[in-house]
């Protein structure tokens, strides 16, 4: 049985959490015993994004994706900004990716675009975007479960163009870790060429304009500097870029990331600035 990664907003709600799992459970057809993550994000479909495409990484570099299954439910209801019929959301996609890993959820805004490069088959699960508020626990616990038992075939799936995912430019915020950390959709092939290691770049996130030194880590530079570096997550031979500073925790007021920008949201655009 395939282990089952959960990528959603509401997954800080431990009720909304139980519940979901006791669907899944309840849907198995053979063994009730599956093995459960959830992954908390937020309302912005670019961070899901870059949690789903941050547990694809580690899953094919380090793991078995061929025994893996991501459901992700972040669903804002972008389409809409007046009354909403059935709590219709956006139609429910189940990807292959070319590991052999499977992808599920609503294809909201950006929540699988910084995958589309690893798609191999795309299909779409037609008239399931309605008819339940809680659509993670009484309609897409059914499809996680057929998929964790490699039931797909069971499933009535249409296969569909992968352009139906949109593509996802220009950089943003894509997660802030719990030291603050902002980690960037900004990759460091993006930077060459046109700054090296300790050079300095004017960051604008919002209205905050700062100044950070490129460097090669987040301690490359010195205690208390703010800095972009190539960070922990994306590709080994081109990972995301972060913006930080390098703190021990024992001043009076250890300001990090997140602070230097007024505690910007995910999601949120980034403009590097040359000189």
């Amino acid at each position: 049985m395939k282990k089952l990664i959960v990528v959603s907003d509401w997954v800080d709600d431990s009720l909304t959490c139980a519940e979901f799992s006791s669907a899944v459970l309840g849907f198995l057809s053979e063994s009730k015993n599956a093995q459960i993550t959830f992954v908390s994000s937020t309302p912005s479909t670019i961070h899901t994004s870059f949690l789903i495409n941050q547990l694809v990484e580690v899953e094919e570099r380090f793991g078995w994706p061929l025994e893996t299954v991501i459901f992700q439910n972040t669903d804002p209801r972008l389409q809409s900004k007046t009354k909403v019929e059935k709590a219709q959301g956006a139609k429910f996609l189940v990807i292959r990716l070319k590991s052999g890993l499977y992808l599920c959820g609503p294809n909201a805004g950006y929540d699988f675009s910084m995958v589309k490069e690893r798609i191999d088959e795309v299909f779409e699960y037609k008239d399931f975007d309605k008819g339940s508020q809680f659509r993670s626990r009484d309609l897409y616990s059914r499809v996680c479960a057929h998929l964790i038992e490699a039931m797909e075939d069971e499933l009535d799936l249409e296969e569909v163009s992968v352009d139906v995912i949109p593509n996802l430019k220009g950089f943003y915020i894509g997660h802030i870790d719990n030291f603050g950390n902002i980690k960037t959709t900004i990759t460091q092939e993006d930077l060459k060429g046109k700054v090296e290691y300790g050079d300095y770049i004017k960051i604008k996130i919002g209205k905050v304009v700062k100044k950070a030194r490129y460097v090669d880590n987040l301690f490359g530079g010195e205690v208390g500097e703010l800095v972009i570096y190539p960070g922990s997550s994306g590709r080994k031979d081109n990972p995301y870029l972060e913006i930080s500073i390098w703190r021990h925790f024992d001043e009076e007021k250890p300001t990090t990331g997140k602070d230097e920008f007024l505690n910007p949201k995910v999601g949120e655009k980034i403009e590097l600035l040359f000189e």
